[in-house]
């Protein structure tokens, strides 16, 4: 089958993540800092194992995502995002700009409660904080496994 190449920002951007589990994947990494197979698969959502496993395959082909610890056992992998993958931020901050609204706030656990608090009180602060912080954490993650 031959495949056209895209020519539109649109199209190439819905081949990256056109299903939820890729940006559900990247916002479980930034926003709660999880590095682990078994706390990816822990989240609300219900991951199935082989779609995560094919997700993570996925997005660390696409550069968006790295091991950190590639000689090590399955259970010791962690993962975190690239600078690439860090890109994508902005595009997570929309999805929940656009939805957040419809969503009943009774449901929200309280990281989701403080998370709109803080994101609709200043939109740049909040995604300059998070990238920041995020940053932070994997440079200490890093250090701690003695890795550049």
């Amino acid at each position: 089958m031959k495949t056209q190449e895209n020519t539109c920002a649109i199209a190439y951007s819905t081949i990256l993540f056109g299903d939820k589990w890729s940006l559900l994947i990247l916002r479980d990494f930034i926003f709660y800092n999880k590095t682990r197979f078994k706390e990816l698969i822990s989240s609300e959502e219900k991951i199935s194992t082989n779609i995560l496993t094919n997700r993570l395959k996925s997005l660390q082909k696409l550069g968006m995502i790295q091991i950190l610890n590639p000689k090590g056992t399955k259970k010791s992998r962690q993962y975190f995002v690239t600078e690439k993958g860090l890109s994508v931020l902005p595009i997570i901050i929309e999805f929940y700009l656009f939805s957040i609204h419809f969503i009943d706030e009774s449901k929200l656990n309280e990281f989701q409660i403080i998370f709109k608090k803080e994101l609709l009180a200043d939109r740049v602060l909040f995604e300059t904080q998070l990238k920041r912080n995020y940053l932070h954490f994997i440079r200490k993650l890093k250090r701690s496994k003695n890795v550049a």
